[in-house]
């Protein structure tokens, strides 16, 4: 019955005071005396618990461990039976109240040890959430610093910069496209000076023939006399 039986799978079994509700009290305690039975036929001793004694050990341990399970007690007496338990020619009711008490002390150990190592990984888990978002608010800080500011389309660039982080960080796309498209906004945001750049021979006659015109028209509404 306890064959592959785990801490685990004990622990997450329904406890016995759910199956009472759900069962009825007295279908428990049968099923506590077939597993006090089962296991004392497995041990080879004399002198075992009688059909009498099997009921009585069941009521108590159905009272006394309400809040752990029926195979929490099969676990337990499964180890004291495999680990080397002295029972000298003989199983009664107060070795097997020895032997659930001591797998439960043992129990509030392995739980908080569990506890324990499941807050160490959440928290290692954290941390690395919280290095990863570091990593990615400084890259993005890093390349949003080199962002040209008075790039006419600063905001545009800036605004895809931050998706394409956001995308990374929630995995939509890979780490090489996440670099592709940080690229080209940096490639968009590079704006090359035109110093060579001069106008056409006939716009700029244009030009200073129209700044001609405003210097006079300047010249002559400010050098009038005052009335």
């Amino acid at each position: 019955m306890s064959m592959g039986l785990t801490r685990h799978q004990a622990a997450a079994a329904p406890k016995v005071f759910q199956l009472k509700h759900r069962l009825g009290e007295a279908t428990v305690i049968k099923l506590l005396v077939v597993v006090l039975k089962c296991f004392c036929d497995s041990v080879r001793v004399p002198d075992k618990l009688s059909a009498a004694e099997l009921i009585e050990t069941a009521e108590v341990l159905a009272a006394t461990y309400t809040h752990d399970s029926i195979k929490d007690i099969m676990l337990a007496l499964k180890e004291a039976r495999v680990g080397g338990y002295k029972f000298y020619q003989s199983v009664d009711a107060g070795k097997v109240f020895d032997i659930v008490s001591s797998y439960f002390e043992k129990k509030v150990d392995w739980l908080n040890s569990q506890h324990l190592d499941t807050k160490a990984r959440s928290t290692s888990a954290e941390h690395s959430a919280v290095a990863q978002l570091v990593a990615a608010g400084a890259a993005v800080g890093g390349i949003g610093q080199r962002l040209d500011p008075t790039h006419p389309n600063h905001d545009s660039l800036r605004r895809k910069l931050t998706i394409t982080n956001g995308k990374a960080r929630r995995g939509l796309i890979t780490p090489e496209q996440a670099e592709q498209q940080r690229q080209q906004v940096q490639q968009a945001n590079q704006r090359k000076a035109r110093t060579d750049w001069q106008p056409h021979a006939a716009a700029q006659r244009r030009i200073e023939s129209r700044n001609t015109t405003e210097d006079r028209r300047l010249l002559a509404k400010y050098s009038q006399p005052n009335q």
